[in-house]
């Protein structure tokens, strides 16, 4: 017979023997769940916030989503396959604005003709267009703020941008070659309003500085033809009132004051044509007239001036030109002022030769003379206001400098058109074009 001892540990070891197998069985089971949801769910959810992080960083965004597509339609998890299936969707339609998004502001920025340039905070190019490129002349080794400014000689930095936003210069003007560039500088933030860089905008304003220098060529223009005239008229009168002539000597006197106030009543005169030009304040009586009649009336109206320096002037009408639709008086007076070029600017014994023809549906004036010419550099300039060729002699000939801007203006508004061609010591060749009567 065993004892009690003995039996007492007995049972103690059959005890531990079936816990310790209950422990193993419990452990392997646990192990067994353990791996099974990892297999199906931990690691899914894994390898899904990978497939988030991918989407969020911009990397194989396409193929990221077409995972979770997939991923989420083979799993059993019922309301996550669901609520991933919305995650999914929802990626794909943002996906799809902030790329359509991005494509506008790149197409925008592409054809733009002021010019842009985005710097980060340590003054590297994180975006250029074309337009800046162009303006600036940037090549591939100017990549940062400093090479680029530095270059273009600008007191500028971005610290002064960046930190002092009431700084005055933020705006500069420069000059490049014959281009004249405003550049604005203005910093920007990120979503947590810290400063993340500095956008430069170039715009391309020679035209306005040309207007403006054209502007204030024009003042000064208008100033001096008004003073010269203006200060004989005094000197010849203050002389007169101060001094007795004898009557030959004051009608010489008085001559002179009369040539320079009709000199300077033309040249008001022309001004207000100008002006009116201008503010289409001019009220155009167009009607049909015979172009090659009234180009023979401006010929006989300046005969006299022809026979004064015995030049040879011949004029040829083509047969069956059809009858002009334009403003009588306008294209009297545009005839009159080519004619009278071409008579002043040719010699004594010169030749100057008229044509009036038809081409397709407009009728044509053709003056060739050889005269003094004009040179080559001049002939962009010879329509601008006051600008004159040799401007002592053009004075002293009576010419306001307006004439020619006149004429054009006329034939712009009538729907014709102006063209010379000439060369210095050679002649000139002026040809009009005016629409003829619209059937």
């Amino acid at each position: 017979m065993k004892s009690n001892a003995e039996e007492l540990e007995q049972v103690i070891n059959t005890g531990t023997i079936v816990f310790s197998i209950i422990a193993i069985t419990y452990i392997l089971i646990c192990g067994i769940i353990i791996l099974f949801a990892s297999k199906i769910v931990v690691n899914p959810l894994k390898r899904l916030i990978e497939s988030a992080k991918k989407i969020a960083e911009g990397e194989d965004v396409e193929g990221e989503i077409k995972y979770l597509e997939d991923a989420t339609s083979k799993t059993e998890m019922g309301d996550l396959a669901q609520a991933f299936n919305f995650m999914t969707s929802g990626l794909r339609e943002n996906l799809n604005e902030v790329t359509r998004q991005k494509r506008q502001i790149e197409t925008i920025l592409l054809h733009m003709t002021d010019g842009i340039i985005a710097f980060n905070m340590d003054g590297s190019i994180i975006h250029i267009n074309p337009a800046a490129s162009r303006l600036l002349k940037i090549s591939s080794k100017d990549n940062t703020f400093d090479k680029i400014f530095k270059n273009l000689k600008l007191d500028i930095n971005m610290e002064k941008i960046i930190y002092l936003e009431n700084w005055a210069s933020t705006e500069q003007k420069v000059n490049i070659d014959d281009t004249y560039l405003n550049i604005f500088f203005a910093p920007f933030k990120d979503e947590n309003d810290r400063p993340a860089g500095v956008m430069v905008v170039i715009q391309d304003i020679t035209e306005h500085v040309k207007l403006d220098n054209m502007r204030k060529e024009f003042v000064a223009d208008v100033s001096h033809e008004l003073k010269t005239p203006l200060t004989s008229i005094m000197g010849y009168a203050e002389t007169l009132a101060s001094t007795e002539y004898d009557k030959d000597l004051q009608d010489k006197f008085l001559n002179v004051i009369s040539s320079e106030a009709v000199r300077m009543t033309k040249l008001v005169n022309d001004l207000l044509t100008l002006s009116k030009f201008d503010n289409d304040k001019t009220e155009w009586q167009k009607t049909e007239f015979d172009l090659g009649e009234l180009v023979k009336q401006c010929q006989e109206n300046l005969q006299i001036e022809m026979d004064k320096k015995k030049q040879k002037v011949e004029c040829f009408v083509t047969a069956n030109v059809p009858s002009v639709y334009a403003d009588k008086d306008g294209i009297e007076r545009v005839v009159l002022n080519i004619l009278s070029n071409s008579i002043k600017y040719t010699g004594e014994g010169g030749t100057i030769k008229i044509y009036v023809g038809f081409v397709y549906n407009d009728a044509y004036i053709k003056v060739i003379d050889n005269g003094i010419g004009i040179p080559e550099e001049d002939l962009t300039r010879i329509f601008e206001r006051f600008y004159r060729v040799d401007k002592a002699r053009t004075r002293a000939m009576g010419g306001t400098g307006l004439g020619l801007s006149i004429a054009k203006e006329i034939l712009d508004k009538n729907g014709g058109r102006i063209d010379i061609k000439s060369k210095a010591h050679e002649g000139t060749e002026v040809v009009i074009t005016i629409p003829t009567k619209q059937k």
